[in-house]
This record gives C-alpha cells, structure tokens and sequence, in this order.
C-alpha cells in the first residue's frame, strides 16, 4: 500500500512539474470521419445521415464527440495541462468543431476553431483548435493541392490533375511565449486502391516549398508539420521531399526533424492495417524548434526511453476482443456501428523553454 501511495506522490509531483516548467503540448488526432447529421448538397455525405448507409443519428453523433472529448481529456490528465495546439483531421465542417469544443466536458480549454471548406470529393477537412491564453493567433491560410512547379513526374495525366480533388493543407501563423511559430495541418491523399506513391510527395513537396517561402518573410520563426499524411516517416514523402532526419544533430538548417522514425523501428504505431502497425500520424519539427538555444522554445524529451514524440494510446481506446483485437477500437467495424473512438490513435510532442 505504502508503494502505490508512493507511486501516486510521484505522479502527481511529475503532472505538477510538467505544467510548472511551462511546456506546451501540440499534437494531431484524425478523429475518423466527423460529420453531422444533416444534408450538405455540396458535399458527398450520403453515408452519414440518418437515412444513409451508416443509419448516422443525432445519438451516434453525440456518442462520437463525446468520445474524442474523452480522448482529449484523456491526453490532459496525463500531461496536467489541455493542448496547447490540436490538429485533427476528417471532419466534415465548421460545425462538428463548435459542437465538440462546446461540450461540457472540454468547456475548460476555451478552444478557438481554425477551419477552411476544402474541395475533397469526400467533404472531410483538416482543422486547428488552440487555447488562446497560450497561442496568439496572427493569421492562417489554407493551401491548395496543385501540380504546378513541383519536380516530381506524375502518373496522372493533364485532365486527370484538373479533376483530381484533396484535403488543403492549413497553416496557420501564431506566437507561443513570444516566439513566432507556424503549424501545418495536413491530410494527404490516400493510399486506397495502390494510389498516391507521387500524390503523397507532391503533397509534402508543397508543403516544404511553403515552409522555405514563410521562412524569407520571418527567418526565426519555429515551425511544426503534423497530418495523417498515409505515409510512415520513413517513406519517400518525409524523408525526401519534407527533408526529415531521425536525429537532431544530423540536421541542417533547411531539414526537419521525425521523432517517429525511431518510435516506429521500436514497434510503436497509431493505426494498423493487416495486422501490421504504421505511424501515418507524423509530426516534424523545423531546425529552429529542434536546435533552439538555451532559453527559446525547443522540442523536448517526454518519454523515459529519450523519444520526443507519444503515441497516445489507452484501453478504452483500443479493440479488446474479436478479430481486431490490440488495434484502434473505431467507430465502425464491417458496416456495423460499435461506439468506437477513431480507427487512429492521436500523436503529440512537448516544446518548452
């Protein structure tokens, strides 16, 4: 008894100290296909209605953003302090946001919304919420998926690039602490069906180009790269075309840094497919964040092993039994609703001073 009763001193002491220090938590979650009950003429959200394929109620609804709030709180109680920056994917609109962040249970993180309609075929967009008592929203901008100026040699003939349709990256420009930062919030193209091998690395290529365009009109600002970008930060789109390294003290000043490239050697992952475990959940830090001298905002350790990056993952959240037993418990297994939370888990790293 006189163990756990330590054991729980410790913890508490270490929650204390972690929001004490003043550290920041900025993470990505793709929430899993986030849309709301009603008919959006413009968008392809037939599935998701109350007459659709999925039988997608107001309950089901509800049952689904109170589940991502538990997560985010979930994440909260562990780190003692809400997000800083939240980055999440899928979500239908504007108004699933409001819905989510108005819900009792998050009403303590005053999270502000960063959202553009985007032209996915499918209607599902990325976003940005932030607590404005720790970031200071400047301005934002939403990024088209083009195929103009890129040097990469594309399987997609001329009409099929103008037809072709994607998730815009979102950037969005604030000050944490004083410091300028920028966070980029993608959701790459998908890897259904074997496609998207130069889709992905277009997609990265852009947002690099954007990132050395920002950097001439603010040298010092710190920049952080988070997405399902349907890819492992191993594969080409990150390695190559977002420049990542493993290790910050292999980076030159135009690279980025992946703490999960060696989380995902060590077997950790945030979706699985075909019972092999991938992290598509990257975050990346920019020269500035990961190089930052004494004193200015850094990325910092947050795992006993020496790993920057988390892979959030708890029971509640994971399958406990059946086929997909060990994997994300979704919101959806084989047509059937199950309750489920998201077929992700979230990422998330710490900066600090």
């Amino acid at each position: 008894m006189k163990k756990i009763f330590l054991l729980i001193i410790l913890l508490l002491a270490g929650i204390q100290s972690f929001a004490q220090k003043q550290n920041y938590v900025i993470g990505f979650y793709n929430v899993e296909n986030l849309f709301d009950i009603y008919d959006d003429p413009v968008k392809d959200d037939a599935e998701f209605l109350p007459d659709g394929k999925n039988k997608w109620t107001q309950t089901k609804y509800e049952k689904k953003l109170h589940n991502i709030a538990r997560v985010i709180n979930a994440m909260r109680d562990e780190n003692g302090v809400y997000h800083t920056i939240l980055g999440v994917s899928e979500i239908e609109n504007r108004l699933v946001l409001e819905d989510l962040v108005s819900l009792p249970e998050l009403v303590a993180a005053n999270y502000q919304i960063v959202h553009y309609d985007g032209p996915d075929a499918r209607g599902v967009d990325v976003a940005l919420l932030y607590r404005p008592d720790q970031f200071n929203y400047i301005d934002s901008e939403s990024i088209p998926f083009t195929f103009e100026n890129s040097g990469i040699e594309f399987t997609l003939n001329e009409e099929e690039q103008k037809a072709f349709k994607t998730r815009d990256i979102l950037m969005v420009h604030g000050q944490i602490s004083g410091e300028d930062i920028a966070v980029y919030v993608a959701h790459l193209p998908s890897r259904i069906g074997g496609k998207g091998t130069d889709l992905r690395p277009r997609g990265a290529e852009i947002i690099y180009n954007h990132v050395q365009q920002l950097k001439q009109k603010y040298p010092d600002i710190k920049v952080v790269v988070m997405g399902d970008m349907n890819d492992n930060p191993t594969d080409e789109s990150m390695v190559v075309w977002m420049h990542s390294k493993a290790e910050i003290d292999e980076m030159g000043t135009e690279d980025f840094y992946s703490p999960f490239i060696d989380m995902l050697a060590d077997g950790y992952g945030s979706l699985a497919y075909r019972g092999v475990w991938n992290i598509y959940d990257n975050i990346l830090v920019d020269y500035n964040l990961a190089q930052a001298p004494d004193g200015g905002l850094k990325i910092r350790p947050i795992h006993k092993k020496g790993y920057y990056g988390r892979v959030f993952k708890k029971s509640f959240m994971t399958q406990q039994s059946g086929q997909y037993k060990g994997t994300p418990f979704r919101t959806f297994s084989n047509g059937a609703f199950i309750g489920g939370y998201s077929d992700h888990y979230p990422t998330y790293i710490v900066i600090g001073k």
